[in-house]
Formats: structure tokens, sequence, C-alpha cells
């Protein structure tokens, strides 16, 4: 698959069903992640991949409403940093920017092998921190919801929830996103 085909393909669908998880799908994921470009090669992500039985079904209890379908998940990645594990340049602080980018390659590598990669805000922080052991200094950026694509629609999802996934959310017009030369 072309890398264009991905891109077009990853959607963050909710209705989640089975997927295999085992460590060496973590590491590829990992590994992909880790390839990332960051401001002078600090590498600030840290990943903690969750797909112990115990340890997923505890982290589920760490999501906010609206987010029940989430219990359906394989597997969930928590994505921390730190501000002082990147470069601040003045008033610009990378530690969100590199962590994001290397998200996105472990989003894309996901759903090259067939997964949905679902990253959320929908969770307390304290909260996850506090099941995972992250250090209270980190910062919970995000959780990724894994799983395979379920399709009757999984049950979890509200009716509005549902709706969605039968199309990709519209994008905004590339007029509104980019700009030629100057904004």
């Amino acid at each position: 698959m072309k890398l264009m085909e991905i891109i077009e393909k990853r959607r963050a669908y909710r209705s989640l069903g089975p997927a295999k998880i085992d460590e060496s799908l973590v590491r590829d994921l990992a590994a992909a992640a880790s390839l990332s470009a960051s401001c002078f090669n600090k590498q600030p992500w840290r990943f903690v991949f969750v797909f112990d039985k115990e340890v997923l079904d505890r982290l589920k209890g760490a999501m906010n409403k609206g987010n029940e379908w989430t219990k359906a998940d394989s597997m969930i990645i928590a994505v921390a940093s730190r501000r002082d594990l990147d470069c601040v340049v003045k008033e610009r602080e990378y530690f969100l920017f590199d962590t994001g980018m290397a998200t996105a390659f472990l989003i894309l590598r996901a759903t090259e092998l067939g997964l949905v990669a679902h990253p959320i805000a929908g969770f307390d922080e304290d909260k996850a921190k506090e099941i995972l052991g992250i250090p209270a200094d980190m910062r919970l950026i995000t959780l990724v919801n894994v799983g395979a694509h379920l399709l009757p629609v999984n049950s979890l999802l509200s009716e509005q929830q549902a709706e969605i996934e039968k199309t990709r959310p519209e994008r905004l017009p590339l007029a509104e996103i980019m700009r030629l030369n100057r904004y």
C-alpha cells in the first residue's frame, strides 16, 4: 500500500472489535514512531502499550462519558512527554509537536497493518497516569485506542457515533487551511 492510500484509509473509527495484539506488534508500532523527526533528535515521546486485560480494564475506567465505545479496545497506547525532554526555543516548546508527529507515524503504521488507532482526549489524565504509573511531572497527551474495525457497528456506540461511522467526516476546504507564500 502506498503512503497516500494509508493516509486516506486512516479513520478514527469507534466501532472496534478484537484484534490480535502481541509484543511483536507493539515493537513494530514503537519502531515506526521512533523514526519520526524531533528537534535535535531528542525524541521526547514515551509510549505505554496496554494490552494486558487486567490493566486494560482498569484503564478503561478512566474514560469520560461518551467514550464507552473504548470498552471494546484490544489495546490502548498512552502517549506521554515532558517539556524538558525536548527543545525550548524562546517561548516555543516542541515536545507536544514532536510527540504528535511520532504518534502520527504509529497511527499510520497501525492503519497499514489493518488496525484502527483512534486517539482521544476524553479521559481523566490523573486517574490514567495513576493506573499506568506515569510520573506526575509527565503530560499524558492522548490515549490511542486500538482494535479492528467492526461491522456491523458495535452496540457500545451511541446513535450519533454510529451515524458518524458511515462516512468520513468532511474536511475543511484546502482554501481554508492553506496559504501561498503569505498568510
